[in-house]
């Protein structure tokens, strides 16, 4: 089968997928499985807008305006994964159960780099946060200081395509007030995650934001991995997806070795592990 056609029987998986969540009224984009149709648009950079803290209900949570949360915490539970997508993203566990070395790009209010830090004590985390007054709030939102969880004041665009480094879990979580960062949107910056991501590794993307606004990025992905993308919906939030991307073919067709992989880590991490590996296994928008 053909790249192009690869690229379309997923964005049919997608859109069936769209179809059975809302029925026959969705909205079919035709153009969306036509490859030069999914090409990285350039979308304006939003307007900037100020981080807002606002306590509710005995939850901290970040915005950058009111349509999107950027991050949420638990006042009583700081370390706490509140939001379901960061529970999802912590899904590479099951398949680099150690990681030593961690890259987040997007602090927010630190939810998955406090989690990492809290319950992978072998892990050093690096985060790559481009606004500063984002990371000002660090104290708000209880983010630790020491040697394991530097915080680098930096755009990920430039950061990753001079980076030397190698990493086991890159986590890409970096968005503005209307979704997904648009200086991602560029073949070198996906291609330089895909050199920067050891082999054995998984990178996981928060696909947010309007769908015609992270499809460009999906594409660039899917060519930097050569194809090994997943793309999972979130359950119960429709609309809302994650990417996996693999070097590894083996771990791209998901291995037995992941339900042991739950088991195992199941009384050492806070997380609903079974269900992070049902959650794969159900996966229909594999290419």
């Amino acid at each position: 089968m053909s790249a192009g056609n690869d690229w379309a029987a997923l964005m049919a998986r997608l859109l069936g997928a769209e179809r059975r969540t809302l029925g026959a009224a969705a909205r079919i984009d035709p153009a969306l499985a036509d490859p030069e149709e999914a090409r990285a648009r350039p979308f304006p950079i939003a307007r900037r807008r100020r981080p807002e803290v606002v306590d509710d209900g005995g939850v901290r949570r970040l915005y950058f305006d009111r349509r999107y949360v950027q991050s949420a915490m638990r006042l009583n539970d700081p370390y706490a994964l509140e939001l379901a997508y960061t529970r999802f993203m912590m899904s590479f566990l099951l398949f680099v159960e150690a990681p030593r070395e961690i890259l987040l790009v997007g602090l927010g209010g630190g939810s998955l780099a406090k989690f990492c830090h809290r319950y992978l004590p072998e892990a050093c985390i690096t985060v790559v946060e481009s606004d500063a007054e984002v990371i000002a709030l660090r104290d708000c939102f209880a983010v630790p200081e020491d040697e394991r969880l530097r915080i680098l004041h930096a755009d990920a665009a430039d950061y990753l395509p001079a980076c030397a480094e190698a990493f086991d879990v890159i986590l890409l979580d970096g968005c503005d007030a209307d979704g997904m960062a648009p200086s991602f949107a560029n073949p070198t910056f996906y291609r330089a995650a895909a050199r920067c991501l050891r082999t054995g590794g998984v990178l996981v993307v928060n696909l947010v934001g309007e769908r015609q606004r992270w499809l460009g990025q999906l594409r660039l992905l899917w060519n930097a991995f050569d194809r090994r993308v997943r793309i999972l919906g979130i359950p119960q939030e429709r609309g809302h997806y994650l990417a996996l991307a693999f070097h590894d073919p083996e771990l791209y067709r998901l291995p037995p070795s992941i339900e042991a992989a739950a088991v195992r880590l199941g009384a050492e991490v806070p997380l609903d592990l079974n269900r992070l590996a049902r959650w794969l296994r159900k996966d229909d928008q594999t290419v």
